[in-house]
């Protein structure tokens, strides 16, 4: 019986995704599925993949697209979500397998970036802070989540952006969140292409705004339009 599957939805991450996927091999070996869902790469994601994965399937693009089609699959009864250039920590599986005894539970691990800067640990400590306080997990936080409670809320929201605040937002109508002690290393990537100003004023817009209604959608479009600048 598969106790834990983990879901990477991926596009173009060739660079990325090699290591992240190396450092699940030996998860893999205590039977842990890894499955990666992709939405579309024009690169050589999908061929690093299939060698160190149980399964590559394809996707419409977009990450609630993916993350749920992943999760349709999925043998496990924790699905755990993972951005593609994130790293888990190999010491909490044990205290995480004890919860897929239950039928309805969810949560996350913190998040440490990998820049040596001190302004990383700043960030990183508002993100974790934020979560706690909020209830609301972000993906750079790995989430997971009962198969049976995730089935019950119907997946995530099929929105263009912010489907893990969405996804939160009915998860704490059922419970809590758990949040274990072990961190996530995620890439400080984003930070350090776009500056790390641009990209925390940025993201607080974006969130400001969906906040007040704004569409999924538009938000989609500003965040892409801000990246590519």
């Amino acid at each position: 019986m598969v106790l834990i599957s983990i879901i990477i939805p991926v596009l173009n991450e060739e660079h990325a995704l090699s290591s992240t996927l190396q450092g699940l091999q030996p998860l893999r070996k205590k039977g842990v599925e890894v499955i990666v869902v992709d939405g579309g790469s024009e690169d050589a994601t999908c061929s690093i993949a299939e060698p160190l994965v149980d399964l590559v399937i394809s996707s419409e693009k977009g990450r609630a697209y993916q993350l749920n089609k992943g999760a349709s699959v999925a043998q496990g009864q924790c699905l755990l979500f993972l951005h593609a250039d994130t790293q888990l920590p190999n010491d909490e599986f044990d205290s995480l397998n004890a919860y897929t005894v239950k039928d309805s539970y969810w949560g996350r691990f913190k998040v440490k970036l990998d820049g040596k800067s001190w302004v990383y640990r700043v960030i990183e400590t508002m993100m974790n802070k934020r979560s706690c306080l909020t209830g609301i997990v972000t993906g750079d936080h790995a989430m997971f989540v009962s198969k049976d409670l995730f089935q019950k809320i119907g997946g995530y929201p099929r929105i263009a952006l912010m489907e893990d605040i969405a996804i939160s937002k009915r998860l704490k109508k059922v419970c809590l969140p758990v949040c274990l002690n072990s961190a996530v290393v995620t890439s400080s990537r984003r930070w350090q292409k776009n500056g790390v100003a641009r990209t925390v004023l940025l993201m607080w817009r974006l969130r400001l705004l969906y906040f007040f209604k704004q569409p999924p959608e538009k938000l989609a479009k500003m965040y892409r339009h801000a990246r590519l600048k």
